[in-house]
């Protein structure tokens, strides 16, 4: 009699306590194996169309989301801006050029672009020479001031600052402030090519060949270290790099923002046979400049695409920024827009707590109750197929490439995951075995989280095996 009382309140959606959970029995196995106990997950499971979950387990309880949280970021950007949203770079000069000499600054306004790469760059120099620049006088300024954010120290987070995932947010973000190195091995010594220009930057290879397997974290094997020098700067590589790797890419944000935007466009310019005599610097457009030529990105729903499959913190940053409304962005002013947006459609998460958006944080939190509303929200949303579409396919590509492959939810599920020290979450989409779509969160707040991945899929895969009229899971003590 007890049993079936405590079935029916877990089918009518009810917050069940710590101690008891409606987990299915392989994700119980799981978290039992990883050492995880219930009481630091939470997991919701409901059907889209329907008014109940099938599994509520503290659903109620705040937790930190991780990278989970980049979906309330995209689905509040792809709504109030709309997935065909586009940033404008733009060239201003203050004198007209003359015999290809431009005597004054050429001025680089950004507007906090999420992707500016290397190629949208070099098109924006190119621009220019074919408008008749070829030798700059002055300096080149960007400017930067659509951001009001301050700067940040890249290694407060996990003492990796050359990370590109810890670079703060950028109203001229070029090129994610990275520079992509290519590492092979070569008659016994590594080799290390420098694949993104920086005039200036010198690279001192003294990898030594490492031996046996190449490892999951071959990274943590290389240490990098930035030198200043009279002439420039030298960035030198040091460790170990196993010939077993064969050819492999790293991203590294060695340089400041000024030093790595000056590198970068001095070489390019360089390449389009110009010339700049001054500096490359911070500053601001000044008030009487014309606009010499703009660079428009690609639309938003390109970028929440990037956002989600790959979990892109940088451009999620970037995007979060975008929110604010009137003046130069700030996190307080697109926290506040979320909050309105959450409340007008009367979404009030009362334990949600906003950093940056990216789910790179320490006090980021919501619950699985919260994100299961927002994601019920999405689907009868306008915006749902572009939302839907951003999240990596289970077993297919993004960030759930390598999992769940072969098994019943392959292809049948768009989920977001995230990972922190301690941290381990995944919340998206599933179809069951008759094509009836679930939202699925699962959250794990632990330090063991990290052996939680299985249990995740269990649950995953226990949606796509489902059929209609099989009953929910019983509680654990029953």
């Amino acid at each position: 009699m007890f049993a079936k009382l405590y079935l029916a309140f877990a089918l009518i959606g009810l917050a069940l306590p710590a101690g008891a959970s409606g987990l299915p029995p392989g994700v119980l196995k799981s978290l039992k194996a990883a050492q995880i106990p219930a009481a630091h997950v939470a997991v919701v499971v409901q059907p889209v169309d329907g008014p109940t979950p099938l599994v509520a387990h503290n659903a109620s309880q705040p937790m930190n989301p991780a990278s989970v949280m980049k979906l309330l970021t995209t689905y509040a950007a792809l709504d109030l801006l709309g997935p065909a949203y586009t940033w404008k770079t733009t060239v201003w000069t203050e004198f007209a050029p003359q015999d290809g000499v431009l005597d004054g600054n050429v001025y680089i306004r950004g507007s906090g672009d999420p992707r500016f790469a290397i190629e949208h760059l070099w098109s924006l120099l190119r621009q220019m020479r074919v408008r008749g620049i070829q030798q700059i006088a002055g300096d080149v300024v960007l400017d930067r001031s659509a951001f009001n954010v301050p700067s940040i120290d890249p290694g407060a987070f996990d003492d990796k600052p050359m990370r590109p995932y810890n670079v703060g947010p950028d109203g001229l973000l070029l090129n994610f402030r990275a520079l992509r190195f290519t590492l092979l091995p070569d008659n016994g010594k590594p080799r290390v090519l420098m694949e993104t220009p920086s005039e200036g930057l010198r690279v001192d290879n003294q990898l030594r060949a490492g031996n046996g397997e190449c490892g999951s974290n071959w990274k943590d094997l290389i240490s990098v270290r930035l030198i200043p020098e009279n002439n420039g700067n030298r960035l030198e590589f040091t460790g170990s790099y196993a010939a077993l790797c064969g050819e492999k890419s790293l991203n590294l944000s060695p340089l400041p923002a000024d030093a790595q935007a000056g590198g970068l466009i001095r070489a390019l310019w360089k390449e389009l046979g110009g010339s700049i005599h001054g500096q490359v610097r911070a500053g601001t457009v000044p008030i009487g400049a014309k606009l010499l030529t703009q660079h428009e990105s690609a639309p938003l729903a390109d970028a929440v695409r990037d956002i989600n499959k790959y979990s892109n913190n940088v451009m999620a940053r970037q995007v979060f920024l975008s929110l604010s409304n009137d003046g130069p962005a700030t996190a307080e002013r697109s926290k506040q827009r979320i909050a309105d947006w959450l409340a007008g459609r009367n979404l009030r998460f009362g334990e949600l707590v906003l950093d940056n958006g990216s789910g790179l944080s320490r006090i980021e939190r919501i619950s699985a109750d919260s994100m299961n509303r927002l994601l019920l929200d999405a689907w009868k949303n306008p915006v749902m197929p572009e939302f839907i579409a951003s999240m990596p396919i289970v077993g297919i590509d993004g960030t759930m490439k390598k999992r769940l492959k072969d098994a019943t939810a392959t292809g049948r599920a768009h989920i977001k995951t995230g990972t922190l020290d301690g941290v381990k979450t995944a919340a998206g989409y599933a179809l069951d075995a008759q094509g009836r779509r679930y939202a699925v969160i699962f959250f794990i707040n632990h330090p063991k989280a990290q052996a939680g991945a299985a249990a995740i899929d269990a649950l995953i895969d226990w949606v796509a095996q489902r059929r209609l009229g099989e009953k929910a899971p019983l509680l654990e003590n029953e």
